[in-house]
């Protein structure tokens, strides 16, 4: 097997695609082809099913994929040592969302810039079930999620804290002077919401449901959510690390109303994934620096 083999194999792998890992290769298509039929060959085993235009790994394809992540890592960190390489470098493609992105990494964020230049973090924004899909077919590096459950098949996960939640309203609404909200309240009122396979959202959505219900206002941002609650178009759930300066100010308040679930803020890779010296260093970073903002609640 040759090393240039395993990367366009991995490349085909992940992608699904012969002409897309030919384009982010800058290889011709058939060079592509060549490449995998002799990595085949050498094998002695299909590592692909063709279906028509759409290809799927085989059982083989399935377990070389692992080795082959493993042996283009330990490539990379040779290589780096050997040509004595000052300090971790490279990308590190991660699935996150809004409320992470613009809330909890901005220290991790600002530490990892002063302390590993040379390490490139990409952030995807992406929904969770889109995060879980996109580490197990090796697309992202390393993801968050925000969700009710905190084991995913194929992933491994560290749950870095309880992810508090607070329906909020402007002060001036009609259910901001009770003193206790109720399910028949909620489903009368205007919900602006996050796009549909927000976890929190889904949850509150299917609490409501039984009775006749105020369809949800779709917002494309945490941002436009918050303005439209203060401009008095509705209320809203949100995490309530986005709304507490909104709250310390005022603009908004907290409805009475006792929330029934709960939703944890995790850290998740793939299960069986060789972890490079970068990987590594995120992770225990942000578990570091993220519980230290807020207490673990539970563990995965």
């Amino acid at each position: 097997m040759e090393i240039r083999h395993l990367v366009t194999f991995q490349k085909v792998a992940t992608l699904l695609s012969f002409t897309r890992a030919a384009e982010e290769l800058n290889y011709a298509q058939s060079s592509v082809t060549t490449q995998i039929r002799a990595l085949e060959s050498s094998l002695g085993v299909e590592l692909f099913d063709r279906l028509g235009g759409r290809i799927r790994l085989t059982a083989a394809g399935e377990k070389l994929l692992e080795y082959a992540e493993q042996i283009l890592t330990l490539t990379e960190e040779a290589r780096a040592d050997v040509a004595g390489s000052d300090g971790p470098s490279g990308t590190l493609v991660i699935g996150t969302m809004e409320s992470i992105t613009s809330y909890r990494m901005p220290p991790l964020l600002e530490f990892f810039h002063h302390r590993y230049p040379k390490v490139q973090l990409s952030l995807r924004p992406s929904l969770c079930a889109e995060t879980c899909h996109a580490l197990r077919q090796g697309t992202f590096d390393i993801g968050f999620l925000m969700e009710q459950e905190t084991r995913h098949q194929g992933l491994e996960t560290v749950v870095l804290a309880q992810e508090p939640l607070v329906l909020v309203a402007a002060p001036d609404h009609p259910l901001a002077r009770r003193e206790q909200v109720s399910l028949d309240d909620l489903r009368a009122a205007s919900v602006l919401a996050t796009e549909a396979g927000c976890a929190y959202r889904d949850l509150f959505e299917e609490e409501l449901r039984g009775a006749e219900t105020t369809p949800f206002l779709e917002f494309g941002t945490i941002e436009a959510i918050k303005r439209g609650v203060v401009s008095g178009l509705g209320i809203a759930l949100l995490p309530e690390v986005t709304v507490a300066g909104e709250l310390e100010k005022g603009e908004l308040t907290a409805l009475p109303w006792d929330i029934p679930f709960s939703v944890y803020t995790q850290l998740a890779w793939r299960s069986g994934r060789r972890l490079s010296r970068e990987l590594k260093l995120f992770i225990d970073h942000a578990v570091r620096l993220m519980q230290e903002e807020q207490p673990l609640a539970r563990s995965s």
